[in-house]
């Protein structure tokens, strides 16, 4: 069965998440993460939450998927000790330094790339394995046939998004909030522009930019298929009951098979809403339909749904044991329990004694072993043997069975033994000596002008499918000495690849050597071609150890 992971915002977020049917839990832990502005965890709330999560066999997921300047990275990597010694089970990295910079840190680590670094295609998932990434997750935006064929041919984990906010661009790839209100989204400060009124030549009278949020519940069985690793639920920024109902509802649909029911999907709705869901560009069924407001009325329901959220199910992740005992005269009472992961605590008790009046029966003990109340436990089978005609007070099983539970919970919530390192900082890249230089990105032909060459430009960017359309206006121009390459478009689905790769062939034909690319995913298929490649602003590039990996 597919993980489900869910938002762990605050406390009482990630207890909501874990009593409700959660997989796995993803926190921030400091200031280095998407949602800075959230209720992000201290210390010792980090480890508290780690110890709850180990303990219920549920996974947390630091979320350090930001952007990091030069002065930070010292910080981030300090932080990044403490989350692995910790017991954290993955990290999620935006930053291509804070990647390089973990590897010296938390060798051991495994490190997932998060929807920030902008993945969306097959080249971008096996970039990623080859920097050591064991998942990705893939944008919001992808269709599902998209999403399909990069499972079935990804050297590494597939996770998707299934609910929650969806931006209008792709993660990693918006500056909107930046540009207009000076609040990156890379430094996890997004001020959320999308969700503002706009106006053209009048008054802000309409939301062109807000989409509503995404919902694939009914698209479980389908992700399954296709070999979705995780699936994951948005809303580090939401509040505990929000995550509780979300989280229910869809453990419930990924449990039993089926779609949710009309009640259940009255709950998704009344716990927040924009005006309904969408499953827009999982379908390809793009168009004015996917936009949305949040309204009066969706507040309302929120409200009151706030009021009632569903009572948190602890049946739904209790931690299913076995326990063994042995009872045989002369030798003192034997007692083991064992968790699903093979984790084993054993306890003796007193040695029994002939029974006058009322043995202590097989059945007895069975009985006993069952009362696993107050614990994060069940008993899901209980192997005793008792000899005939034995006495001990029933007490004596009982405190063996707290003792192994109390041992079984230690072992469990004990952090894993990894590696450590030590990040020194190296010395920062210097910049080119001499005087400025001119470069010119271009979106049309008709902008490559005699006029332009006379300027001594060091380099001229012209679109693969304006450079591909007007081959002889290239080629002279070439000819005439033109410094030319070609800037790669920000996003490439695998469909569009083999015309894409056809016009990279007929200009690297008419003689153009350099490509300027901003995505992950396109560096392989342009280095194969023989492109000298130039790195576009989409690579997010913040530091010096980026600018190095």
């Amino acid at each position: 069965m597919m993980e489900l992971l869910a938002p762990g915002g605050s406390p009482a977020a990630v207890t909501a998440a874990v009593s409700n049917g959660a997989d796995a839990v993803y926190l921030g832990f400091g200031p280095f993460n998407a949602r800075r502005n959230a209720r992000n965890f201290s210390k010792e709330e980090f480890l508290a939450a780690i110890s709850y999560c180990r303990l219920m066999g549920v996974k947390t997921y630091l979320t350090l998927n930001t952007l990091l300047n030069d002065r930070e990275l010292s910080e981030a990597a300090a932080l990044l000790d403490q989350a692995n010694r910790l017991g954290a089970d993955a990290v999620l990295v935006q930053d291509f330094g804070a990647l390089r910079m973990l590897r010296k840190v938390a060798p051991e680590l495994p490190v997932h790339a998060s929807t920030q670094m902008s993945v969306h295609n097959l080249e971008g998932a096996r970039a990623a394995a080859s920097l050591g990434i064991s998942r990705v997750v893939l944008s919001r935006e992808l269709p599902s046939d998209q999403i399909a064929y990069i499972c079935k041919h990804s050297p590494v984990e597939i996770e998707v998004f299934v609910h929650g906010a969806l931006c209008m661009c792709y993660s990693g790839q918006c500056y909107l909030s930046s540009v207009i209100g000076g609040r990156s989204g890379n430094r996890g400060l997004c001020a959320q522009p999308c969700r503002m009124a706009y106006g053209w030549g009048g008054p802000p009278d309409g939301h062109p930019l807000s989409l509503k949020d995404l919902s694939l519940v009914r698209h479980l069985r389908e992700l399954e298929q296709m070999g979705v690793k995780c699936v994951k639920i948005e809303g580090r920024m939401k509040r505990p009951d929000y995550v509780a109902v979300v989280t229910s509802v869809y453990a419930s649909a990924l449990r039993t098979g089926r779609d949710p029911s009309v009640q259940e999907q009255k709950r998704l709705r009344d716990a927040f809403s924009r005006g309904g869901f969408t499953d827009g560009y999982f379908t390809r069924r793009k168009g004015p339909s996917m936009l949305g407001v949040r309204k009066e009325a969706d507040k309302a329901a929120s409200r009151t749904a706030g009021r009632q959220p569903p009572p948190a199910n602890p049946e739904q992740r209790r931690v299913p044991i076995s326990f063994y005992c042995m009872l045989k005269a002369g030798e003192p009472l034997r007692l083991a329990a064992e968790d699903p992961d093979g984790r084993v605590v054993k306890a003796e008790g007193p040695v029994p004694e002939p029974a006058l009046q009322k043995e202590l029966s097989k059945e007895r003990i069975e009985a006993s072993l069952q009362k696993t109340g107050g614990t994060p436990f069940v008993c899901q089978k209980a192997r005793v043997y008792a000899e005939k005609g034995l006495s001990l007070p029933l007490s004596a099983v009982n405190a063996l069975r707290r003792s192994v539970l109390d041992g079984l919970s230690s072992k469990r919530q004990a952090p894993p033994r990894r590696q450590r390192g030590v990040f020194v900082p190296g010395v920062p890249m210097e910049n080119r000596k001499g005087p400025p230089r001119l470069l010119f990105s271009l979106s049309r032909m008709e902008q490559l002008t005699r006029e332009l060459l006379f300027l001594s430009p060091a380099q001229i960017y012209l679109p693969v499918s304006e450079a591909a359309k007007n081959l002889p206006k290239l080629e002279a121009f070439l000819a005439a000495g033109a410094p030319l390459s070609v800037s790669m478009p920000r996003v490439v689905w695998d469909d569009q690849w083999p015309a894409l790769l056809s016009d990279l062939d007929r200009v690297r034909s008419a003689g153009v050597s350099s490509a300027l690319t901003g995505n992950l995913g396109q560096i392989r298929p342009l280095a194969d071609r023989g492109f000298t490649l130039r790195g576009d602003f989409g690579l997010n590039i913040y530091n010096s150890e980026a600018l190095k990996e």
